[in-house]
């Protein structure tokens, strides 16, 4: 009989009131923002083609600028 009281009891406690049940998911995901915007690691001048390399000026026979 305690069992069963019990489980009603747990089963029940989802149907209440929990005014604070989505602050935790808004401040993880506001921390998580944060930390991306702070430690983004992307830097598009690492990636951006300044123009033909080395391999290109050997293969026409003339000097790197």
């Amino acid at each position: 009989m305690g069992r069963a009281i019990l489980a009603i009891s747990g089963s029940a406690a989802g149907f209440l009131n929990r005014p604070f049940a989505s602050l935790g998911t808004t401040v993880a995901g506001f921390c998580r923002q944060l930390t991306g915007l702070m430690f983004d690691t992307y830097r598009p001048e690492r990636h951006y083609m300044r123009g033909p390399g080395p391999a290109c000026a050997a293969k026409r026979g003339r000097a790197p600028d």
